[in-house]
């Protein structure tokens, strides 16, 4: 289950883990958008404690949408360290986006 939490800076939200950062960046419009909240449940049910997902809203926050350069919604962006290692565009089912992110991770 994703957990709402409120962070100063998203600067703050990366630095407050050390597992990876999966950031959904979406919009409520976005139909596609839509589909992937289920899939990231699954995902997140089955990285249990290997990865942190979060989802940013492009229209609150878009200046982090300029930032990484958000151009496709949804976009998925791995962050690793505090850095981007790995950006998704479009819609991937739980699957392949498990498999994905293990290989990424290593684990």
């Amino acid at each position: 289950m994703t957990v709402k939490k409120q962070f100063s800076s998203f600067e703050d939200l990366l630095a407050s883990t050390n597992l990876p950062v999966l950031v959904d960046f979406y919009a409520t419009w976005c139909g596609p958008c839509q589909m992937m909240a289920p899939i990231l449940e699954q995902v997140n049910a089955q990285l249990n404690n290997q990865v942190q997902i979060v989802k940013v809203d492009t229209d609150k926050y878009p200046r982090l949408a300029s930032q990484y350069q958000i151009q496709a919604l949804p976009t998925l962006v791995l962050f690793q360290n505090g850095q981007p290692i790995e950006r998704i565009e479009g819609v991937v089912q739980a699957p392949q986006l498990v498999q994905h992110l293990q290989g990424l991770m290593g684990i």
